[in-house]
Formats: structure tokens, C-alpha cells, sequence
């Protein structure tokens, strides 16, 4: 079984940038396909970017053009560089890995493996 955890979080002013970082152990996690997501105060957790094995990215509309998703496959990690931050990017942000090798799956149901979340605040 592979646990993940993510770091990298923190308070920062809008505009600014953070990367987090999301890593494994366990077991290699290179040919599944890893997710983000997040989960604002109040909200549902909801799809921020996911990466294939072969590091094809996909982005929630909401992020696009202002965060990169990323992995290193022998580093058993994947990224999060978030530029252009803004409030309502404020939530705890999870790393999630996709339950069967080969699918990049941008639903929550999809995911079985979670981290336990690093907190993001942007701060106006």
C-alpha cells in the first residue's frame, strides 16, 4: 500500500506562488496516474489537475494557465506549482493516486490512495 504525503503549503498574498509537493512510499507509484484536489471551508472537495504515468497534464478550468502539475517518477513525487494565487484558491490541497494504473481519472471516487492535505492561504 502507498502513502503519500504532501507539503509545500502556507499563507501567501494574492499573486504569489507556492509549490506543493506530494510524496510516496511503499511501493513505486510511476504507473498510475496522480491527482490533485482541494477542499475549501464550507465546499466539496473538488478537482484541481491530475497527471498520466507519461506526465500528460489536465487542469480544472479554474487553474489553468496559472498552476503546472509535475512528476519525477524516481522520486516517487509529484508538484504543484501554483502562480498567480489568488483568495479563492484558499483550501487544504490533497494528493490523491488514481485506484488502477493506466486511467487519469478527475474524479474524487476514482482516487484510492489520500494524503492527509496541506493547507493554502491566500490572503487578499
Amino acid at each position: 500500500q502507498v502513502q503519500l504525503e504532501e507539503s509545500g503549503g502556507g499563507l501567501v498574498q494574492a499573486g504569489g506562488s507556492l509549490r506543493l509537493s506530494c510524496a510516496a512510499s511503499g511501493r513505486t507509484f510511476s504507473t498510475y496516474a496522480m491527482g490533485w484536489f482541494r477542499q475549501a471551508p464550507g465546499k466539496e472537495r473538488e478537482f484541481v489537475a491530475a497527471i498520466s504515468w507519461i506526465s500528460t497534464t489536465y487542469y480544472a478550468d479554474s487553474v489553468k494557465g496559472r498552476f503546472t502539475m509535475s512528476r519525477v517518477n524516481a522520486k516517487n513525487t509529484v508538484y504543484l506549482q501554483m502562480n498567480s494565487l489568488k483568495p479563492e484558491d484558499t483550501a487544504i490541497y490533497y494528493c490523491a493516486e488514481a485506484s488502477s494504473p493506466g486511467s487519469v481519472p478527475q474524479t474524487m471516487g476514482l482516487y484510492g490512495v489520500w494524503g492527509q492535505g496541506t493547507q493554502v492561504t491566500v490572503s487578499a
